[in-house]
């Protein structure tokens, strides 16, 4: 893990993740080159200038916050270069990156990345089922969300796993079009954010393209999907979030899911000694018909 930063505001070495408050140049800018094996972006989409939305059956405004306000096509794409190019200078050479958005600014993180030299790989459609309804009947209803996957440059040789994708699709290539569900209820127990994506979505972009003990880097945290997922897949992970009330939900997150796993080792460790007897549990007391409980190749052993 890059050391050459700030303290955090929250930090598990035993775990290598780090979270930490703040802008994402200034943090992007104190990382170390080609120290990252992955980023997972999701950068404001510049939707909150007055429009409507549907949300619990009422319209509603859309205002998820001032940082999700357009500055305008010229002033929202020279952020979106200027972020992109912060994290392609970390990123190792054969690492890669995916960034959701909607058409509001997937199209200029696309040409941005095209700008900078990146190696473009795919764009996903995540395909949300029953999306909130289109209440003007002036269009189609919006229901899916752009995510696009990028190498480093044209000459990374990025990590793909193939096969897992592929047993993952039940024995059939895994197409650009996945239909996963919004979060669910048991995610947003610890408050909500408002572009908070599904642990299953970065569960399957983490499976399909690090391996563990990657590093992943999320300059956009939010409520901490990105470092919970890591976490729960054994990757090292860094993520960076300007907002107090969000990071303080992300380390909320972040600390129960440790409780959880923590918890679930200790009843399996606990299960693994069913004997009650004062019988001799050496090897040497054990029984000839139960081998595989001396030699390693019992249940302890399996872990």
């Amino acid at each position: 893990m890059p050391n050459s930063l700030p303290a955090p505001a929250f930090d598990d070495p035993k775990h290598h993740l780090r979270l930490y408050q703040g802008d994402c140049l200034d943090l992007l800018a104190a990382i170390p080159p080609s120290s990252v094996d992955l980023v997972f972006a999701d950068p404001p989409y510049f939707l909150s200038n007055g429009g409507i939305t549907c949300h619990a059956g009422k319209m509603v405004s859309v205002h998820k916050g001032d940082w999700d306000k357009s500055r305008g096509p010229e002033s929202n794409h020279e952020f979106n270069r200027a972020w992109l190019a912060a994290c392609q200078r970390i990123l190792k050479p054969n690492g890669s990156i995916w960034v959701s958005g909607t058409a509001h600014v997937i199209h200029s993180v696309g040409f941005a990345m095209q700008q900078l030299g990146f190696k473009l790989l795919n764009d996903i459609s995540w395909v949300k089922p029953n999306p909130p309804p289109n209440l003007s009947c002036r269009y189609f209803t919006h229901a899916t969300e752009t995510i696009i996957w990028a190498a480093k440059d044209k000459k990374s040789r990025h990590t793909f796993h193939y096969k897992l994708m592929k047993e993952t699709n039940r024995g059939k290539q895994m197409k650009s079009v996945w239909e996963i569900r919004p979060p669910e209820p048991w995610e947003k127990r610890f408050g909500k954010h408002p572009t908070q994506k599904p642990v299953a979505l970065l569960e399957r972009i983490l499976l399909a393209s690090t391996n563990e003990g990657d590093v992943v880097l999320d300059p956009f945290a939010g409520s901490g999907t990105t470092l919970l997922t890591a976490f729960r897949l054994r990757r090292q992970a860094l993520g960076c979030e300007l907002s107090a009330e969000f990071l303080s939900l992300s380390i909320r997150r972040i600390c129960s899911e440790m409780v959880q796993i923590e918890l679930s080792v200790s009843r399996i460790e606990f299960s693994l000694d069913l004997d009650s007897d004062p019988m001799d549990r050496s090897c040497s007391g054990r029984s000839l018909d139960r081998p595989g409980l001396c030699s390693g190749r019992g249940l302890a052993g399996s872990l």
